[in-house]
């Protein structure tokens, strides 16, 4: 296996953990501003108030876009796996 190779798995496997984790990251980024300008506007300090919204949009996020993040996870495995020869030489 050459360093190209390396190389090449590695940057697959890095952008696939950056495209999979986006949607869910880029959800619970968007309620806790949404959190934050609410409490900032009504000047409740409360800290369960960012957590429990946060952690039901995850969820759901995660329900909503986790066949797709399975798939794109499945399809790289086997790409991985199927060209398993080439990386044993």
């Amino acid at each position: 296996m050459t360093v190209d190779t390396v190389t090449m798995i590695t940057r697959e496997a890095l952008y696939l953990i950056i495209k999979c984790s986006a949607p869910v990251l880029l959800i619970s980024l968007c309620i806790g501003l949404l959190v934050s300008i609410f409490q900032t506007a009504t000047s409740i300090q409360e800290q369960t108030l960012t957590f429990v919204p946060k952690v039901v949009c995850v969820f759901l996020g995660l329900m909503v876009f986790g066949h797709w993040m399975l798939n794109s996870i499945v399809d790289y495995m086997l790409e991985l796996w199927t060209d398993f020869s080439v990386y044993i030489r």
